[in-house]
């Protein structure tokens, strides 16, 4: 077994380091690394490990015996954790107290599902109740989720004795050394199945496809995942079930481009409507809208429709939708056509066609 590295190289000091120094260097780390600022379960492990060392150390009697007994690295020191160091010295488990074997639960949380759900543009925009199928365990009904056969129940486990833990003795510099590991037959429970349920084979559980009615807010975004709780597989031994997840995918619309809440498209308008002005009919979500577009619109014009983009998820209020104009220019224009258009650049004082070359005026781009 690898064991765990030097107390002075935990705590970042020499052998030399004074008792003020290992208590400086200890209120350091311990303020980097909490448990109450960060949620990560090295760092937490790291905190255990640095106060464990501190612990041993700063006790001048305890730092004596280390530094006699310890000294020699990993391969003169054999230990697992440092836990073990305390069982060897001073006969407690970690920080101090005396370790008691405590059976773990047989009840366990179910584990999370997930399940991906295609949604087209509107579908997303507005809501939909969408029924989804999914592969879920459920609690065996032969057994009532106990993995024993009806008729019996789970008994106290041969192996460990009821205590979840199988002692272990050890020869090591420091005499005989008694370690403690989970129980593999009873997974660390204190109790043992002999009479397996012949549905589930002690599990508990069983696979069953479900049919799941969810409720998909309006608003949805393509890549969003939605929680359901309650909704993943059974827990084990009656223990609560996991949630559900679903990863939404959404169609793109042929129309609009979505940008946050808003909506984009372009409309296109013959060069006669948007030189004379016209009324328009645009689609929008909701239906067929008039908006109205005044005499000389130019491409680039942008038209705003207030309350016409997609719902806020979780929230009142809607987007807006932004019209974009693009004028369109004839190209396939009749002989009366094109002599009507000639006629009105000629009343505009206008060269067209193949007359002499035009001055075009140049502007900044806005």
């Amino acid at each position: 077994m690898a064991g765990i590295r030097d107390l002075y190289e935990i705590l970042g000091l020499p052998r030399t380091a004074t008792q003020d120094e290992i208590r400086k260097a200890y209120r350091r780390l311990a303020r980097e690394l909490h448990p109450d600022s960060s949620g990560d379960p090295a760092t937490e492990e790291r905190f255990k490990e640095v106060t464990a060392a501190y612990e041993i150390l700063s006790d001048p009697d305890k730092r004596q015996r280390y530094d006699l007994y310890g000294g020699g690295g990993p391969e003169a020191f054999p230990f697992g954790d440092i836990s073990e160091i305390f069982e060897a010295f001073f006969g407690t488990g970690t920080f101090g107290r005396r370790r008691e074997p405590t059976p773990r639960s047989r009840t366990r949380r179910g584990e999370d599902l997930r399940a991906g759900v295609l949604l087209t543009f509107e579908e997303a925009a507005f809501g939909i109740r969408r029924d989804v199928t999914v592969d879920a365990l459920r609690a065996c009904d032969r057994c009532g989720g106990s993995g024993a056969e009806p008729g019996t129940s789970p008994t106290r486990c041969r192996t460990c004795g009821g205590t979840g833990q199988v002692q272990e003795v050890r020869r090591s510099i420091f005499g005989t050394v008694m370690t403690a590991r989970g129980c593999t037959t009873c997974e660390g429970t204190g109790q043992e199945i002999q009479a397996k349920c012949e549905r589930c084979r002690g599990e508990g559980r069983v696979a069953a496809e479900r049919t799941i009615p969810v409720d998909v807010p309006a608003g949805v975004a393509h890549g969003v995942e939605l929680r359901v709780p309650g909704l993943g597989h059974a827990g084990r031994a009656a223990g609560p079930p996991g949630d559900l997840f679903l990863s939404i995918a959404v169609k793109e619309s042929p129309v609009f481009e979505r940008r946050g809440q808003d909506l984009f498209a372009v409309v296109e308008v013959p060069m006669v409507q948007a030189a004379l002005g016209a009324e328009l009919e645009v689609e929008t979500l909701d239906g067929e809208d008039r908006v109205k577009l005044g005499p000389g619109t130019e491409s680039g014009t942008v038209i705003r429709l207030r309350g016409k983009g997609i719902p806020n998820l979780g929230r009142r209020g809607r987007g807006d939708l932004y019209l974009t104009v693009h004028v369109g220019t004839p190209r396939d224009l009749g002989k009366e056509q094109r002599r009507l258009l000639e006629e009105l650049a000629e009343m505009r004082g206008e060269a067209a066609g193949g007359g002499p070359a035009v001055r075009a005026h140049l502007r900044r781009p806005t």
